[in-house]
């Protein structure tokens, strides 16, 4: 072996012996934090473009992966209302999610009535209005519906009603394994401590809720808001019973952080509940084009989810 093969020989291993000693740089260059939660995308974050009739329901699955790159998506029972138990658009529904590799999270419920209603028989009506939208929710392989506990009365008197509907419904939805969560939404529900009380009341695995980063507003009058539940405490007392979490966004700075939710510090509050499920992109700003709301927020949460 000539001298200049030792040299280069020698030379070869001592350089491939450094490189062994530090290892995690460069896993740490290469690999990024990954994100502790999955992204999904709520339908009415393009409720513009749909009431104006520009989309339809049936133009969501696509355009979740086409424009987003999004794989999870949120229906909204408003977008096809009449169609629960249509098997023929069903399955037109379920073949372009299939085509764009999309996977179908949850079905979110208005218009059915009144699950907190201080009479029976419409508490009872309103029950059964959600009877279709759990078996539609069955047949296009979401895990959860989206209801509302409002109703009329104390808040005693409303808890007390909708634990009632809502252990009805779930023990409706128990076979088909189907979730069915309460956003805060508005009255009663935006305050924390009243929904994770009704939580409690019925105390069923398969019932839960859905915070809503943005909808803490008990009541709003001419000017706005004018009971503003704390977001930070609310979302906290809401997390032990949730199935997945609602992103939702209005505005955003120069630097692309939300204006009215600090994303770190509710993000961080999610984290350490343990959760580890699915947040929805529910982007509901008037200053940005509904595309380009979109595409803020899921920045936020990419950027967020790996720091937190």
């Amino acid at each position: 072996m000539t001298t200049n093969r030792r040299s280069f020989l020698k030379q070869a291993a001592g350089s491939l012996a450094g490189m062994a000693l530090v290892p995690s740089s460069f896993a740490l260059a290469e690999s990024p934090k990954k994100m502790w939660f999955d992204i999904s995308l709520a339908e009415w974050s393009l409720h513009k473009a749909l009431f104006a009739k520009k989309i339809t329901n049936l133009d969501f699955p696509g355009i979740a992966r086409k424009e987003f790159d999004i794989s999870i998506i949120e229906f909204v029972n408003q977008f096809f209302k009449d169609k629960a138990e249509d098997k023929t658009y069903l399955n037109d529904l379920l073949t372009r999610c299939k085509d764009n590799g999309i996977s179908n999270h949850l079905i979110m419920i208005d218009g059915e009535g009144s699950l907190g209603a201080a009479d029976a028989a419409e508490r009872m009506k309103a029950v059964e209005n959600h009877h279709k939208w759990v078996e539609c929710a069955k047949y296009l392989g979401c895990k959860t519906i989206r209801v509302n506990a409002a109703g009329q009365g104390t808040a005693e008197e409303v808890a007390k009603a909708a634990a009632e509907s809502l252990s009805k419904l779930g023990e409706f939805a128990k076979p088909m394994n189907i979730n069915i969560i309460v956003e805060n939404h508005g009255g009663y529900s935006s305050n924390g401590q009243w929904l994770s009380g009704v939580m409690k009341q019925v105390n069923m695995k398969n019932v839960g809720t859905l915070p809503d980063f943005g909808n803490f507003c008990i009541k709003r009058g001419a000017t706005g808001c004018e009971d503003q539940y704390d977001r930070y405490k609310g979302t906290q007392e809401l997390m032990p019973f949730a199935k997945g979490v609602s992103a939702k966004t209005y505005d955003f700075d120069e630097s692309g952080n939300c204006v009215e939710t600090d994303y770190s510090k509710i993000l961080k509050i999610v984290k350490d509940s343990k959760f580890k499920g699915i947040a929805g992109i529910e982007y509901e700003g008037s200053k940005l084009d509904e595309y380009e709301g979109i595409k803020k927020t899921k920045a936020l949460l990419e950027r967020v989810g790996t720091m937190v």
